[in-house]
């Protein structure tokens, strides 16, 4: 009976054997093996041979990117306190042996690995920012990284990691603090608000005074330009006027008639116009025989007297008086 059972052992123990000496390790990940505790080698993603019973898998090591979001505060030179939202990217340096080695056995398990990783960023942000002041921490989220970056390098280095990227997602203060830089932001857009509106309203006015000026100067100047053409034209009515009469006085003195008799028609014309165009209105005239004579006489006077005028003003002037 016992002689049935040895193959049978035989064979378990082979089977065992061969099973157990090959692993599998997926893709992305290396595994560490040892041999009583002690490290002996890597395994590469694939099939692996491994002796049974005395190599064992100590870890398996993912040497994919790996990421992680933080969330601290820190206390700025001017005591106001900051919060803090990262992510940051990491993966293992390389596949070397001894980067493995460094990955498997430097901490004692992953949560303490983590727990330096997430300590040495917190503790260069919270180093930089005690350095700054508050309103200055919004304008530094690129030196605040480039400053972890620098001394988190090192580190993970010597850890066996590579930092591939570090990203500040969010700066945030208390309330009070959040309350009054909306009040500070608001003052200041009050003020600008109220200079631009004050520009406004000075280019507005200063453009209505040039508007308003330039109307008068216009205004003015046609008005000017009106009495001069009045003038003129008042000035070519006597003078038309004048030479009418001067030329009916030569022909009636030419004819022998007496001048005066320019005078009664002239005086008789103005009787007629009145009646014609009077619309109602009242004037007095004398239409006496002696009320004409009169009126004759002092025309004739304002006659003689324009004439004494036209001699002065000659005499001034230099030139030769007209005739008496």
């Amino acid at each position: 009976m016992l002689d049935n059972f040895g193959p049978l052992v035989v064979g378990a123990i082979g089977l065992g054997f061969l099973l157990g000496s090959f692993v599998t390790v997926r893709q992305g990940t290396v595994g560490v093996v040892t041999m009583f505790g002690k490290y002996r080698r890597v395994l590469h993603a694939g099939l692996n041979f491994k002796l049974p019973w005395l190599e064992a898998i100590q870890s398996r090591i993912s040497v994919q990117n790996r990421s992680v979001e933080l969330e601290f505060q820190a206390i700025t030179v001017d005591q106001a306190q900051v919060g803090f939202k990262a992510m940051l990217l990491y993966s293992v340096l390389n596949h070397d042996e001894e980067t493995i080695k460094n990955v498997a056995f430097k901490f004692i398990d992953e949560r303490s690995f983590m727990q330096a990783l997430v300590r040495t960023v917190e503790g260069s942000v919270r180093s930089f920012v005690a350095t700054k002041r508050q309103s200055e921490i919004l304008k530094l989220r690129k030196e605040i990284v480039d400053e972890v970056k620098d001394q988190l390098d090192a580190s993970l280095e010597t850890w066996g990691y590579h930092l591939i990227d570090l990203q500040m997602n969010d700066i945030f203060f208390d309330q009070s603090i959040m309350d009054s830089m909306a009040r500070v932001v608001a003052s200041a857009n009050l003020r600008a608000a109220a200079e631009n509106e004050g520009q406004a309203l000075l280019i507005t006015k200063t453009k209505q005074a040039e508007a308003e000026g330039r109307a008068i100067q216009i205004t003015a100047e046609a008005q000017r330009e009106a009495s001069r053409m009045q003038g003129q034209g008042v000035a070519q009515f006597r003078e038309e006027m004048a030479k009418g009469v001067r030329q009916s006085i030569a022909e009636m003195t030419s004819a022998g008639l007496d001048p005066s008799f320019l005078l009664f028609f002239m005086w008789t014309e103005a009787l007629k116009h009145v009646a014609e165009n009077g619309k109602g209105n009242m004037i007095f005239l004398d239409g006496s025989v002696e009320g004409m004579e009169r009126t004759l006489r002092e025309m004739m006077g304002v006659a003689r007297m324009d004439k004494g005028f036209d001699r002065t003003q000659a005499l001034a002037v230099g030139r030769k008086p007209p005739a008496p």
